[in-house]
């Protein structure tokens, strides 16, 4: 008789984790379509009522909007500076090369609570007013150190010898980088981008600091959390980013794995 081969501590481990990081999120998805107020168990019934309501909510269309505005613009320029700071570290040797890497890190390891009271106090001392700006300002500073290292891991596979190529062939050093090197490593910078606008567009703390008048969708869906009767649409809205962020973190994953080169035997 063949013995039955039971699981083992690794995949029973695995197993407990995703149920406790998945199972909230579908309740969440699940309590969306609860044709009533309330959080419990049994559904008072399937419906699509709390989805049709959020179009004809304005304020929460109009955070939406502010939360796209800063993302979109906020992830585009910290690609473009984290990109610049990976082909530093990558490519040259520069002096202070350590400590400039350690700086710009920094923001991984620094409380969003402890930034957000610091770039208040910051943007209050050089007259910036806070603003869908000033938010979109401190999303670029957390957002840089995730950018860099992404496409960081990607360059340090990359052979040097076809951007020298290229040079050889004619082409200065701001050619080959832009006809050679970025397009090979677009992936790695779409992955990049796709990280940084997700991080954005779900900030709370530092927003709830720094957006002013000019409300994004967490503080607004924080703010809601007051009224009750407010609730079930919070919760369908918090399904559809749950959804949307799950989907943009699984392409940027395939889209990093799918710009690594390919291992040799």
């Amino acid at each position: 008789m063949s013995k039955i081969k039971l699981p083992s501590i690794g995949a029973i481990y695995i197993f407990l984790i995703c149920a406790v990081l998945y199972a909230p999120i579908i309740l969440l998805i699940i309590f969306s379509f609860n044709n009533g107020t309330s959080l419990v168990f049994p559904l008072k019934g399937f419906t699509l009522q709390w989805y049709q309501k959020l179009g004809e909510n304005a304020e929460m269309l109009s955070a939406v909007q502010n939360s796209f505005l800063i993302g979109f613009g906020s992830s585009l320029l910290a690609t473009i500076l984290g990109t610049m700071g990976a082909i530093a570290i990558a490519r040259f040797n520069l002096p202070g090369r350590g400590l400039f890497l350690a700086v710009s890190t920094m923001p991984l390891v620094i409380p969003y609570v402890i930034l957000g009271v610091s770039l208040l106090i910051l943007f209050k001392e050089v007259g910036i007013p806070l603003s869908a700006f000033s938010a979109g300002l401190a999303h670029v500073i957390i957002s840089i150190p995730y950018a860099m290292l992404i496409v960081s891991s990607r360059l340090v596979g990359f052979p040097n010898n076809l951007e020298e190529a290229a040079m050889d062939l004619g082409a200065s050093y701001w050619e080959a980088l832009l006809r050679v090197t970025l397009p090979i490593i677009s992936p790695a910078l779409l992955a990049a981008f796709l990280l940084c606008f997700t991080m954005s567009f779900d900030e709370f703390a530092i927003a709830s600091f720094l957006v002013g008048t000019d409300t994004t969708l967490p503080v607004y869906m924080y703010s809601q959390l007051r009224f009750p009767t407010r609730l079930p649409m919070v919760i369908a809205m918090a399904a559809i980013i749950m959804t949307l962020t799950m989907s943009s973190m699984l392409i940027s994953e395939w889209l990093r794995r799918s710009g690594q080169p390919p291992t040799r035997k």
